[in-house]
């Protein structure tokens, strides 16, 4: 069974503070018996003198039987219970009680126990707390004080005694008094200070329990219900009523976890919605570096056969070329024979033609590189070709990017690159059209951005993925299908990558990256 933390606190607090009030009020309650105790002292030891000042005329007189009158008329008062006068050795000369008259007491007699302190010989003056003391009889608490009767010269000449002067104390006045209205003002007192002590007690406790009801047990069980609430899954737990206090500050705390829970949730559920997205963009960057890298080896597999083939073609069709061009010039051929030589001639040079391009394909040079302008590589290819007939009806358009870095290129190689590019989309565009060329720097990916980008026929979306094999040709009988794979190869050879986009019917952009510094290729094989 959990007891609740106002309730533990406060009986905790309480039970501190009844036993802090209870030390305090039984001190107060010893302090205020032992006043009481101490103002009846004094004013009985006043009273007692006012009675030996009364009977002073009486016993130089040696009044005896009036001094005894008077001294039964005190005793009738409430509070005295008892009055006598002893004299020399002890003896009661008067007394309330006639039976006592005469009789001697012993030393060791309360009475007389203040002038023979610790066995000594009489004393005189001795202090008032010397002369006292309380007592108790039958359940009633009683004063008894005595007071020395000392030798005056009135009563050392008197006609009663006959006292030396040379002796001070004469006799001795005992009187007993009644505490009783003492003990019911102190009852009284004591029961005053009980009750107001209970009732501070409860106001304290009542007050307490409130308090840390409203400031501590209030925030913290609104705290333990929001954090309750957020076990369960409810992110939008929160404290409302903040105060400023440590609780406060624990409850802004408790406000910032549950917002950033929240906002990881929200976040996780957007990654996870994205994520087969992620996924899936992730997979298709991979599948197209795959393939770059696939028609890479195809390519340099492609390139060994092609120079093998080459070589052992090329010697045999030469001589095939040679001995029919000679054949050829002999004047009494008849003229099916040379008609037939002038075909084997234009057939064989359309064969050497294929070789030529086979080796050019397989040879892959190394680029001789050198710092030059991307700029004016494309402006000086664009110039030796857009006087061809195909370009006529070609608006082209050029952007050029300015401040473009210098690169490490073979300028001869690109303008290859470039000439074929531009040879294919005027070829596209019988009709005529828009060819338009821009450079641009990417700083993110540190590289050199150039497009080349035509409104002819385009490429369909089955003959786009094989434009950069070696004798694949969208153009019949126009075309040996190296162009590209030879400028696919020396894009390559300079650390970049050639992507393209075509839809058919709009037309085909060609995008080349060249980088600044390092190598696209090898940056994207490492990633994979």
């Amino acid at each position: 069974m959990r007891i609740r933390l106002v309730i533990r606190y406060t009986a905790i607090s309480s039970l501190i503070l009844m036993v802090v009030m209870s030390v305090s009020a039984m001190l107060h309650i010893s302090k205020v018996q032992k006043n009481f105790v101490e103002n009846a002292i004094i004013e009985n030891d006043a009273v007692a003198e006012i009675i030996l000042r009364d009977n002073y005329h009486l016993m130089l007189e040696d009044n005896r039987e009036q001094l005894q009158l008077m001294i039964e008329e005190v005793a009738k008062a409430p509070r005295i219970r008892r009055v006598r006068v002893l004299g020399r050795e002890g003896v009661v000369s008067f007394s309330n009680n006639k039976f006592e008259v005469g009789t001697r007491l012993s030393d060791k007699d309360d009475s007389c126990s203040f002038c023979h302190l610790a066995g000594s010989p009489a004393l005189v003056d001795a202090p008032v707390e010397k002369r006292t003391r309380v007592f108790s009889a039958d359940g009633t608490q009683f004063l008894s004080i005595t007071r020395g009767i000392y030798n005056e010269p009135n009563c050392s000449t008197a006609a009663c005694h006959a006292h030396s002067p040379d002796q001070k104390k004469i006799g001795v006045l005992d009187m007993v008094v009644s505490l009783d209205q003492m003990a019911d003002l102190a009852h009284a007192h004591h029961v005053d200070v009980i009750t107001s002590t209970f009732i501070c007690l409860l106001i304290l406790s009542l007050g307490h329990y409130l308090m840390t009801r409203k400031y501590i047990c209030d925030p913290i069980q609104g705290l333990l219900e929001q954090t309750q609430a957020l076990a369960q899954g409810d992110l939008s737990a929160r404290i409302s009523k903040l105060s400023r206090d440590e609780l406060g500050e624990l409850g802004r705390s408790f406000n910032v976890m549950a917002e950033n829970l929240s906002q990881a949730q929200l976040e996780l559920k957007e990654w996870g919605n994205t994520l087969e997205q992620k996924v899936e963009e992730r997979t298709r960057e991979m599948q197209e570096i795959q393939d770059r890298l696939l028609r890479s080896a195809k390519l340099a597999s492609m390139g060994e056969l092609v120079a093998g083939v080459a070589h052992e073609i090329n010697n045999p069709l030469t001589g095939i070329l040679m001995f029919a061009s000679l054949s050829a010039r002999y004047p009494d051929l008849p003229p099916q024979v040379k008609d037939n030589l002038d075909l084997i001639v234009a057939e064989t040079g359309r064969c050497a033609k294929i070789v030529r391009g086979l080796l050019e394909f397989a040879r892959e040079s190394i680029p001789e590189k050198k710092p030059d302008s991307i700029n004016r590589v494309i402006q000086h290819t664009l110039e030796l070709v857009s006087h061809q007939a195909i370009f006529q009806d070609i608006d082209i358009r050029c952007h050029y990017a300015e401040q473009l870095p210098d690169l490490e290129v073979d300028a001869d190689q690109l303008q290859q690159v470039f000439f074929n590019m531009f040879i294919n989309a005027g070829q596209a565009m019988p009709n005529g059209g828009t060819l338009s060329i821009s450079t641009a720097l990417d700083d993110n990916e540190n590289v050199i951005c150039i497009q080349v980008a035509d409104t002819g026929s385009g490429i369909s979306k089955e003959n786009l993925e094989r434009i950069f094999d070696p004798f694949f040709s969208t153009k019949s009988q126009k075309g040996f299908g190296l162009g590209l794979s030879v400028s696919y190869g020396i894009i390559r050879n300079h650390g970049g990558r050639v992507d393209v986009q075509s839809v058919e019917g709009e037309g085909t952009c060609f995008t080349i990256l060249l980088p600044v510094e390092g190598d696209l290729n090898r940056e994207e094989e490492e990633s994979v």
